[in-house]
């Protein structure tokens, strides 16, 4: 049996080779040059044909040019040790808290990144906690996801030396969280400016390890008088949220509703008493209202204005009086009178800065705001705004950027 084998028909210099490895005569060489000139013709040298080559070889060189890719916290960790910050950091704030959003997480974790991806890296975050169990997520009557923590995320926990305990349970009897959620999220903003802060709960925790002068359990931060009726009585009052600054503390109020006469009459004795010392020792600077609604904003800016006047008419007043001076929206200085001694030994008042009233909207756009088509929230308020925790007045310049806690 005769085997066929197929082969290529040969080039030019290869047939003048296979010519008995003899020279090819002159004219079977040109004949060949002839045919290959045919079967590659060339372009015309022309500027134009020089342009289009020239353009070609620029995108082929800026194709094989090495594109710079922002690797952002890989370039100082490794990934599964942020993966392991991250799920760290986001189970301890829900043990803390009790309660937590995927929007808590976004400013707990992610508070140097633009809005959209600090949510993006939240909801996956949540995803693998909740994949692993770590975390339970429940459905609130407002149609609000929130999570509690597991058996196994509060394990997690004292594999790494913190004391916890679950809180799904807790969660599942939960109808409507918003304002302790709101409560935690200020606390979380101010940790992530750097500030020290408490919630209601940590506070009373605080409080029952100290006693009054008569020896009796404190049971607020602040006595206040507040006129009910013919009479005077006296309120102790406590924060929903508490911060310690470099220069004293600031008091937060979360006002979900609108308040009523006494507690209209409690936010107006508080707003005076800025500058004052508190029974922890530390003084009052600032008073930070965060409203729910508009008309809530209206009702207790109505309240700071009542105390709006001119600071040189406090020596017209009684002694301890105050008045507010409005610098900004929402933005009030708190003044009063400090006593001068002069040089021959008498003694003056003079109005002096006690602090600041800041009163403004909770950002309810952060937590509307979806990844996608759906989406008509804004994310305005973010961290590179000056609005979280507090729209900062003027005078004491604005928040800096916040750095990643996860380094």
């Amino acid at each position: 049996m005769s085997t066929v084998t197929n082969q290529h028909a040969p080039t030019g210099s290869t047939a003048a080779r296979n010519a008995g490895g003899a020279a090819a005569p002159p004219a079977l060489r040109d004949a060949l040059a002839a045919v290959a000139s045919l079967a590659a013709p060339r372009l015309p040298g022309t500027a134009e044909t020089v342009a289009v080559a020239s353009r070609h070889g620029e995108a082929g060189r800026a194709s094989r040019r090495r594109t710079y890719v922002d690797r952002g916290l890989t370039t100082v960790a490794a990934p599964l040790a942020l993966k392991d910050r991250i799920q760290f950091r986001a189970l301890e704030a829900v043990n803390r808290f009790g309660v937590i959003r995927t929007f808590d997480v976004a400013a707990c974790c992610f508070p140097e990144r633009p809005f959209k991806a600090a949510l993006t890296a939240a909801q996956r975050a949540m995803r693998g906690l909740v994949k692993a169990e770590l975390l339970k997520r429940f459905r609130t009557d407002r149609q609000q996801h929130v999570y509690g923590l597991t058996r196994a995320g509060a394990t997690f926990l004292e594999d790494r030396g913190v004391p916890a305990r679950t809180t799904v349970h807790r969660v599942a009897d939960m109808t409507n969280p918003e304002h302790l959620l709101w409560s935690s999220f200020i606390v979380t903003c101010c940790e992530v400016r750097g500030l020290r802060a408490q919630t209601e709960s940590e506070l009373l925790r605080d409080l029952a390890r100290r006693h009054g002068p008569d020896g009796e359990q404190m049971r607020g931060l602040l006595q206040v008088p507040v006129k009910k009726g013919a009479k005077t009585l006296a309120r102790a009052l406590r924060p929903d949220a508490l911060a310690f600054e470099g220069d004293g503390m600031t008091w937060f109020e979360i006002d979900r509703s609108r308040r009523g006469d006494e507690r209209a009459k409690s936010l107006e004795a508080l707003f005076a008493r800025v500058g004052a010392k508190l029974n922890n020792g530390q003084s009052l600077k600032r008073v930070v209202v965060l409203t729910k609604s508009e008309r809530i904003l209206a009702s207790d800016l109505a309240t700071a204005e009542a105390l709006v006047k001119d600071p040189k008419e406090l020596r017209f007043a009684s002694s301890g009086g105050v008045a507010l001076k409005r610098v900004q929206d929402g933005v009030y200085e708190v003044w009063g009178e400090h006593s001068i001694t002069h040089g021959d030994g008498r003694s003056s008042m003079a109005p002096a800065l006690r602090g600041h009233v800041v009163i403004q909207m909770l950002p309810l756009n952060l937590p509307k705001f979806r990844l996608d088509e759906r989406n008509a929230a804004s994310t305005a308020g973010w961290f590179p705004d000056n609005y979280l925790p507090y729209v900062r007045p003027a005078s004491l310049g604005p928040w800096p950027m916040p750095t990643s806690p996860l380094l």
